[in-house]
């Protein structure tokens, strides 16, 4: 265990509950009964757990948290565990606290603690016209209004977009309306399968001529809006037509940050490399804190590269596409995404 490398990084999923239910969801648990990649609910930590396994995540030398679900605003006592994170200085106070939610049950209670504790608020926003489509719910107006209410109190936002073939024809509206209404940057995902969404593949999967197309409408219109932005899932060099230097405004990885730059703790304290991945590597209550160290350090080393990209010459900067994505839907680490398929 003293020899393995832990992320500074965690990203605390407080709870399985949530208010919506997205077509294109990737928590694991959301999968359908009997898939392989379904991980079913444990009983989830109390917010005092939560506090015990934050003392155990600042000892393996975490320094930044984000929080997500489910619905992270749903989570008994996260307002507790917001104060006892900043008042009793377990973890830097000069790192943020990035909050991801979305947003329908924001309250005015809530945004007073996110503007005193400085969390960094998260809000999805997966389209206009189509957000009762891939959500289940009519919020679309309450995100924006939300962002604008934040801006006011000086929280600062984000807007989070996965695109989908849905959502996709309306990503330059959807992206526009956000920054106007005070969203400071911009979080954007292509659809990746797991969870619920391996139920949606063939509705939601867009193509690499859409993919190439999300890409240049964020671009121009950060450049419009002077805004920054970042692709939150590694995008595979060979796909990027106009390579990855192109854009300025718009920041675009190919290298899986799981298991380097950050790592998940589940609802019920069970680790994973990151929240697509159905496979518990640790418990962060238990000893060993990462039980199973070789699917960890295939992370970490990158000991997962498809053999037919093994000798391109972008393979020490690219990791070809998610590797959870394609452990899950053709099921190995070292398969190709299916965006090179």
């Amino acid at each position: 265990m003293t020899d393995l490398y832990i992320p500074k990084c965690a990203v605390l999923e407080l709870t399985y509950l949530c208010n919506q239910r997205c077509l294109f969801c990737s928590c694991p648990w959301e999968a359908p009964a009997g898939s392989p990649a379904r991980l079913e609910p444990a009983e989830e930590l109390t917010i005092e757990q939560w506090i015990d396994a934050l003392a155990v995540l600042k000892g393996h030398g975490v320094e930044k948290l984000s929080i997500s679900g489910g619905e992270a605003l749903l989570k008994e006592g996260l307002l507790d565990l917001l104060r006892y994170i900043r008042e009793d200085g377990c973890f830097n106070k000069d790192e943020e606290i990035v909050l991801i939610s979305n947003g329908m049950a924001m309250n005015e209670e809530f945004l007073e603690a996110f503007r005193k504790n400085d969390v960094h608020l998260s809000l999805s926003l997966p389209g206009l016209a189509t957000y009762t489509e891939l959500t289940g719910t009519g919020n679309a107006g309450g995100v924006l209004y939300w962002l604008a209410r934040a801006k006011e109190e000086g929280v600062k936002t984000t807007c989070n977009i996965t695109v989908t073939k849905i959502n996709h024809h309306e990503l330059y509206e959807t992206i526009a309306n956000a920054f106007i209404s005070g969203a400071e940057t911009l979080l954007l995902n292509r659809f990746l399968a797991g969870g619920r969404g391996l139920e949606n593949i063939g509705r939601l999967t867009i193509g690499n001529r859409e993919l190439n197309e999300m890409l240049d409408i964020a671009e121009d219109i950060m450049t419009t809006a002077n805004r920054i932005g970042s692709v939150g899932t590694e995008i595979p060099v060979c796909v990027i037509d106009k390579g990855a230097d192109h854009y300025k405004k718009l920041s675009i990885g190919s290298i899986c940050a799981a298991g380097k730059e950050f790592f998940v703790v589940d609802p019920g304290g069970r680790i994973r490399v990151c929240n697509h991945s159905p496979k518990v590597v640790g418990h962060v209550l238990e000893d060993p804190f990462i039980a199973d160290a070789v699917y960890w350090n295939r992370f970490v080393e990158r000991s997962y590269i498809p053999e037919d990209c093994v000798l391109c010459g972008d393979v020490n900067y690219c990791d070809c596409g998610c590797r959870e994505t394609a452990h899950i839907v053709y099921g190995s680490l070292s398969a190709k995404d299916p965006c090179l398929n």
